[in-house]
């Protein structure tokens, strides 16, 4: 998933460019149209990867999975079964899979991986409602709103699925230092 992010975001960044190029050059519209599209795409792919490197550095997926803020509330449960997470929670991608192999990290290890993994999901989840305010130079506020909305819900269910698996991950733990 990690290759596909980085291709995803040079494609965007490429096809960015040209269309600001083209606009640039010749005003047409179509051009500033595809170039605010790419342009937007680009910022969702590279503030991801920003953030996810941001928190790599600095926490180096060491996050106390005992505090408060990872602990689920009591509707939660309820939510999760409504949503059918179980269903589908195994289908998600995962950016770097080797940090929740349980071969190679204790549970201990993955565990803290995922409460790192969920505030990188919770801070992008915030920041993709950040182009909204293009629509102020642009216009197009639904285009950015709706994309913003989708790109938010996405990580949304990354956050979710982190919630969901954790407390299992940390009765194994638990059940290992009985």
């Amino acid at each position: 998933m990690a290759k596909v992010m980085k291709n995803i975001t040079i494609i965007s960044f490429l096809l960015f460019a040209v269309f600001l190029i083209l606009y640039f050059f010749t005003s047409v519209d179509l051009w500033e149209t595809l170039a605010i599209t790419f342009g937007t795409i680009l910022y969702h792919f590279v503030m991801r990867l920003a953030v996810g490197f941001l928190f790599n550095t600095f926490m180096k997926n060491r996050a106390d999975y005992n505090k408060k803020w990872y602990r689920l509330c009591l509707w939660e449960n309820k939510l999760y079964d409504l949503l059918k997470v179980k269903t589908w929670k195994n289908k998600m991608p995962t950016y770097n899979p080797e940090l929740f192999n349980y071969k190679k990290h204790s549970w201990e290890e993955i565990a803290q991986a995922m409460c790192q993994a969920e505030l990188v999901h919770e801070t992008i989840f915030v920041l993709s409602f950040v182009p909204i305010i293009a629509s102020v130079w642009f216009g197009a506020f639904w285009v950015f709103l709706l994309t913003s909305v989708a790109g938010a819900c996405l990580d949304l269910t990354f956050v979710i699925m982190q919630r969901y698996n954790r407390p299992r991950i940390i009765k194994m733990i638990e059940r290992k230092h009985i």
